[in-house]
């Protein structure tokens, strides 16, 4: 059963219950007959499967469900998906990802009810990492459609995302000082000191360290929406002039 098994392990987690479960489990058997790949998580202990297992299940029903908001899947999101993937369970285990996510894409997905579920269940870091995954894929096409956005902004109020960090994710993907100012939640009449102080207090908030309960896999992953406010900040420096 390969991925899957890993998942599910010696014990079973708590993504395997509620909506979420009732998604996961309803394509179990059939992917598990296409894959033989080897555990992506025979090194975790149970306490570790459980995070990372609820992380990825979480992850595949939500882009699944971006994926579809616009009535089309395309080219460009499936590549985003398939690098992610590969980048943070190698190639062999996010083919099965993939098989899953197929499945996935042909269930009926209760959003609202499913974000509900994984609030309870991760940390507010892991599920800004969510966020910040589905913006990207959304961006995926060089825009993001109406019903992306709307389905996006959903998500980040049911998953409790405060709307200064949902700004702050959607503006790193705008290339302008403004969109830069967004990005670290601060006024563009803000102070240099407060500028920095913003700017410190982003870093911290967005460190990949804070995921690292995921796996070192998962927390390089986590270290792109870092960089980006890294780059909000050299960028608002440049504009004022700033040391």
């Amino acid at each position: 059963m390969g991925f899957l098994g890993s998942l599910i392990g010696a014990t079973l987690g708590w993504w395997m219950g509620g909506p979420l479960g009732i998604i996961i489990g309803l394509i179990i058997g059939h992917v598990a007959q296409e894959s033989s790949t080897a555990s992506v998580l025979t090194d975790r202990d149970d306490q570790s499967r459980q995070s990372v297992g609820g992380f990825v299940a979480s992850l595949l029903v939500l882009m699944g469900a971006v994926m579809k908001a616009d009535g089309k899947v395309v080219h460009s999101e499936l590549e985003f998906v398939k690098r992610y993937l590969v980048r943070t369970l190698g190639a062999d285990k996010a083919q099965e990802a993939l098989l899953m996510l197929r499945d996935i894409l042909k269930q009926e997905i209760p959003v609202r009810d499913i974000c509900l579920q994984v609030r309870i269940n991760l940390d507010y870091a892991s599920r800004l990492q969510l966020l910040h995954l589905l913006v990207g894929l959304g961006m995926a096409d060089g825009v993001l459609s109406r019903d992306e956005l709307m389905l996006i902004r959903q998500i980040a109020f049911d998953l409790g995302i405060s709307e200064a960090d949902l700004g702050s994710l959607e503006n790193m993907y705008v290339d302008d000082v403004q969109a830069a100012y967004k990005v670290l939640e601060i006024a563009e009449n803000a102070s240099d000191d407060d500028v920095k102080k913003a700017y410190r207090a982003m870093a911290v908030r967005f460190h990949p360290d804070k995921v690292e309960h995921l796996g070192e896999d998962f927390k390089k992953s986590a270290n792109e929406k870092f960089q980006r406010v890294n780059e909000a900040f050299e960028k608002i420096k440049k504009a004022r002039g700033l040391k």
